[in-house]
């Protein structure tokens, strides 16, 4: 599944042809992905400017000067396709600026071949209050990610401290591959209850967090099945994974042991049981 910087990657992305753009073609070629898509959605859409684009956790967000966004979720195997030769019969909505190709402008598709992604339209001032929003928690390259934020959402509580991670009301955006990174960052045993985390090992989580995000983000993201870029090329940040699916292979730190793999809440977990107390 995209994560938080396969989102922001195909954002900042999709930014270098729409944003700005008009868009004289809105067409859904399905009824529907992981639900319908919005009934209004061309005649809303079709000839507004896109103002923005932008990224809440791990929806991306067009923002136009209809007063209504296309707020968009990639589900497990989404991605967009610019200026493709050719449409495929996993497309299934068409976006064209100014004409499209043939007159100087961009044609984007939705490509989404398991069809868990979705699609919406949101008036923009209703955006914090859309339900999907108003659930998240603090984005985790923002300044509301602190450790007084996760020790008080932490407090008491009895899971394990990968599987609270991965709780979207308490950091919006995190998943599997970058709580498993970062945590190896911050030297914490993913096994170790949430609630008895300490303060200075959160004080050392949060930049972890933040650093694993942006370091995933300007390597492109992570290549897993089917993920691509918008431009089509590979994300290359897997390459430069501690223990996400490392399973057996050496810890690279020096008082390092054997990266293990265990499964909490249906997920897998990668971790080396050594260096992360």
């Amino acid at each position: 599944m995209p994560e938080l910087p396969e989102v922001e990657t195909t954002v900042r992305g999709l930014a270098h042809v729409l944003g700005g753009a008009r868009l004289t073609r809105v067409e859904p070629r399905r009824g529907d992905l992981r639900r319908p898509f919005p009934e209004d959605l061309a005649q809303a859409l079709t000839g507004a400017r896109v103002t923005a684009l932008s990224r809440r956790a791990k929806y991306g967000v067009i923002h136009t000067d209809r007063g209504r966004a296309l707020v968009f979720h990639l589900g497990m195997s989404g991605r967009w396709r610019i200026d493709p030769d050719e449409l495929g019969k996993h497309d299934h909505l068409l976006l064209e600026t100014d004409g499209g190709p043939a007159h100087g402008g961009h044609r984007v598709a939705l490509c989404d071949p398991r069809r868990f992604g979705s699609v919406d339209l949101v008036d923009e001032d209703a955006l914090d209050d859309w339900a999907p929003f108003a659930a998240l928690g603090p984005e985790p390259l923002g300044a509301k990610l602190t450790a007084a934020h996760l020790g008080a959402a932490f407090k008491g509580r009895k899971p394990a401290i990968k599987v609270a991670l991965l709780d979207q009301a308490v950091v919006a955006g995190l998943g599997n591959i970058y709580v498993c990174e970062a945590l190896f960052r911050a030297r914490i045993d993913p096994r170790k209850a949430a609630g008895k985390v300490t303060r200075p090992a959160l004080a050392r989580l949060v930049p972890a967090i933040r650093a694993v995000l942006e370091e995933a983000i300007e390597a492109g993201g992570s290549s897993l099945r089917d993920y691509a870029r918008p431009d089509g090329q590979l994300g290359y940040f897997s390459k430069h994974f501690d223990v996400y699916d490392r399973e057996g292979q050496p810890c690279g730190r020096k008082d390092g042991g054997t990266i293990r793999r265990i499964v909490q809440g249906g997920r897998s977990t990668w971790y080396c049981a050594r260096c992360q107390k």
